[in-house]
């Protein structure tokens, strides 16, 4: 489907206009002036002394809302062609920080952010990548169909198809994934790539859009030292292309600190230096901390950021640090120390620096005032995708062998069936449409909650409107869901004998199909509503037993107070429809041999079915679509 530009169909022209894509995007030096960030935590009384309260009738806990500063003015500068590394233990504020750069937090923040001189702008935001620690991609994608659907869908409806193609292809080259294009992502269930190359995916899908300023969260973690320091250069080879790198880093080797032009070191939201790499370790040298022997700067540094020293060669007088009790006086040493000697430097040389504005080529202006590809065609490359990472899920053995075992079960239980074996035959009908009401229901409630950082990103990304992944998913998901059913009644019914004519046999394969699209419907607003998928299961779950119980068939005088129950079911218009269709015009067939009490079972009319059900059609589906809007992105 994307051989023509590989294949060299696209001409020297199209070759041309990629190498354009692809040229140096616009410098952007980016300063941080004084950053603090501050966030509300609501907290409540214990859940013991909660329900004591409930039980003696006194008033419910009160809600203490406690502020808490995350970041505590934070100052550096990172310009183009340099990789700062912003290094820290856990917990101490490195990811919080990347995301106030890459405008991803809400919040209260105090100080200011400039890229260039000015304001960040949207422009800017445009060529901001951003690279998240976990890697969200399709597993059952190739590695050329992910970052070949990422440009089809991020990239300006200006470039044409091929030539988004062609820049895939580069981007495929320059970061050495050749060699893997054609063999599938993988997961932690699904075996594919090297989490080395899962990782420069998640990179080539930024470098895309030609980034002006790279953020990448930890994108060393899980790799060996071997693949890490391959990555890490990688990085570098993209600084010198005129990029600011900005990563965040847990513990890096030797030799990947080495590629860091600018380091910055927190501990609790706190700045213990800021400056080039290459002199931190004569900064903490000249405050009476440096390592007795040689070692890795970076784990020499992250012992101080935790309050640990020990293999530290003490200058005399300075803080002993010797037991638990004594890290935080260190931390406030350190502290004080780089607010004392290093801050006022950091912050008179940024201020100090005037950055002249860089002139944007024509090209690089164009591309940020355009939208995106048109509603039809994220459309449609939402739906190819779709297509192919849920072909293997709707078609595994399992799936398969689930279906195919239930029919043959079912044609052999009620083989050959008599018609005047009323209570019988009515039983295979709602089970029928018990079982194609649960089945789509469980399949497809997991839809949205396992996609939910996948769509939170790239809707972030502002890579398709809404309506059209909504409508993607619905139209997706019809040949896997359908092909199942439709095999399933052919097996079912006429082994268990149903009404021997095509017409009849039609009008119940149509019942059953369209039962199910319901049921879908029902399974992606649920999952889109919850947006978790053990509780949507166990909401899905409550549901389908309450559509079950009032499918009319083990009750047939339900009580007034829950009578109303039955009319919300979907099942229970399904399930009138197939007996509508084994009993048109026939009502005496409903014969009372073997107990046929079904002749004075109270069925909805055919009209009031097929309404209902495509109400229900309709309505599911909307409010996915509503509930989807409120996920924040």
């Amino acid at each position: 489907m994307f051989s023509g530009v590989r294949d060299g169909e696209g001409g020297d022209e199209c070759e041309t206009r990629v190498e354009s894509l692809l040229s140096p995007s616009f410098p952007v030096t980016v300063k941080f002036v004084d950053i603090t960030y501050r966030i509300k935590l609501q907290s409540t009384e214990s859940t013991a002394s909660s329900i004591l309260s409930s039980i003696i009738g006194s008033k419910p806990p009160r809600k203490s809302i406690e502020e808490r500063t995350v970041l505590k003015g934070i100052t550096g500068v990172v310009s183009p062609g340099e990789i700062l590394a912003i290094l820290g233990p856990s917990g101490s504020g490195k990811t919080t920080f990347l995301s106030f750069l890459g405008g991803k937090l809400d919040g209260k923040f105090a100080g200011t952010l400039l890229a260039n001189g000015q304001k960040v702008t949207k422009s800017i935001r445009r060529k901001t990548g951003f690279v998240t620690q976990d890697d969200l991609l399709y597993p059952h994608l190739t590695v050329r169909e992910t970052l070949i659907y990422s440009a089809l869908l991020r990239l300006p409806k200006t470039v044409s198809k091929r030539e988004k193609v062609g820049l895939a292809e580069s981007v495929l080259s320059e970061l050495g994934l050749n060699g893997c294009g054609d063999s599938i992502v993988g997961s932690a269930f699904v075996r594919g790539i090297s989490g080395g190359e899962r990782k420069r995916v998640s990179i080539g899908q930024e470098m895309l859009v030609n980034p002006s300023l790279l953020l990448l969260d930890e994108p060393t973690s899980g790799l060996d030292s071997t693949a890490a320091y391959k990555l890490v250069t990688t990085l570098r080879g993209l600084a010198r292309k005129g990029k600011a790198v900005v990563a965040t880093m847990h513990q890096p080797s030797s030799r990947v600190y080495q590629i860091f032009h600018s380091v910055l070191l927190l501990s609790d939201g706190n700045c213990l230096y800021f400056g080039k790499g290459s002199e931190a370790m004569d900064y903490f040298s000249s405050i009476g901390f440096s390592p007795a022997f040689a070692m890795n700067p970076a784990d020499f540094m992250i012992d101080l950021a935790n309050g640990v020293t020990p293999d530290l060669k003490l200058v005399a007088g300075q803080v002993e640090t010797q037991g638990d009790a004594q890290k935080p006086k260190l931390k406030q040493f350190l502290i004080s120390s780089f607010n004392k000697s290093l801050a006022p430097k950091v912050k008179a040389n940024v201020l100090a620096t005037i950055t002249t504005e860089v002139a944007q080529n024509p090209g690089t202006k164009r591309h940020d005032s355009e939208l995106c590809t048109t509603w039809t065609d994220q459309f449609s490359v939402l739906l190819r995708r779709s297509l192919k990472e849920r072909r293997h899920e709707s078609f595994g053995g399992l799936r398969i062998l689930q279906v195919g075992a239930t029919a043959v079960l079912a044609g052999s239980m009620w083989w050959q069936s008599s018609a005047c074996d009323v209570l019988d035959r009515v039983g295979l009908l709602f089970f029928i449409s018990i079982f194609w009401g649960v089945f789509p229901v469980f399949n497809s409630v997991f839809t949205f909650p396992q996609e939910r950082p996948i769509f939170i990103k790239e809707r972030g990304a502002g890579m398709y409107k809404l309506s059209a992944y909504v409508a993607a998913k619905a139209i997706g998901d019809l040949p896997m869901e359908l092909v199942l059913p439709t095999a399933f009644t052919i097996v079912a019914y006429w082994m268990a004998g149903l009404r021997a004519d095509a017409f009849s046999f039609l009008l119940t394969l149509g019942v059953v199909l369209y039962s199910v699209l319901v049921g879908q419907g029902l399974g992606l607003a649920l999952g889109a509503a919850i947006m978790d998928a053990k509780r949507a299961t166990a909401v899905a779950s409550v549901t389908m037993m309450a559509f079950l119980l009032v499918g009319g068939y083990y009750v047939r005088k339900v009580p007034h107070f829950v009578r109303w129950l039955k009319y919300t079911s979907f099942t229970y218009y399904a399930f009138g429809l197939l007996i509508h269709i084994q009993y048109r015009g026939a009502q005496s067939q409903w014969c009372n041999g073997g107990g046929g009490g079904g002749a004075v079972m109270e069925l909805p009319g055919p009209a009031l079915c097929v309404g209902a059900l495509a109400a229900m059609l309709v309505g599911y589906r909307l409010l996915a679509y509503i509930a989807l809007r409120r996920v924040k992105v």
